[in-house]
């Protein structure tokens, strides 16, 4: 391999590297929205039942303390519908899964350059083409992206070394193909 190629190489290396992080936290992001959007209307659910119930028992009873608390409860409810209506969790979520799925893709494209390119039939302007075609493919995907933050980050970050995501021993692929292409 000449020593433009190895420069390319290196390169892609890095674009390769920095799309699986990304393509990961978009992930994380859109797991944790979905998180959060859970619990949110759980608590919606749990304050809209609670302040029923305080509402009907003023009617029982004297109720002077239900409907101290209903208050309180439904002034906690109404912060909550209003984070809701102008910060949908859920379409954030979806975006950050479009954006993971766009640079799923792109980084499959990355991989298999990066395979073309140690096959060695690739000339060095061939694969300039590929990384500059691949490059605008990367820079669509980022242009329509949600911004991700540090926490998803740390979490894709965790998956990626300590869990080792999407790594595969030979065993772990063997299991997946026919005996005719298996390694073991």
């Amino acid at each position: 391999m000449n020593r433009e190629v190895q420069l390319l190489e290196a390169q892609i290396r890095e674009c390769y590297g920095r799309v699986t992080y990304s393509h990961k936290t978009h992930e994380k992001c859109a797991d944790m929205l979905l998180r959060r959007n859970g619990r949110i209307k759980i608590i919606q659910i749990s304050l809209s039942a609670a302040i029923t119930g305080g509402v009907i028992s003023t009617f029982v009873d004297s109720g002077h303390w239900a409907a101290g608390i209903s208050v309180a409860m439904s002034t906690i409810l109404l912060a909550l519908n209003s984070y809701t209506k102008d910060y949908d969790l859920g379409e954030i979520a979806q975006k950050h899964r479009y954006a993971g799925s766009e640079l799923w893709i792109i980084r499959e494209k990355y991989l298999s350059l990066l395979t073309d390119l140690h096959v060695g039939d690739l000339s060095v302007a061939e694969i300039r083409r590929r990384r500059d075609e691949i490059m605008d493919d990367l820079h669509s995907a980022y242009e329509g992206a949600p911004s991700t933050n540090f926490k998803a980050y740390r979490k894709a970050q965790r998956a990626l070394k300590n869990m080792e995501d999407m790594t595969f021993s030979d065993d772990e692929i063997d299991v997946f193909l026919p005996d005719e292409l298996k390694r073991q």
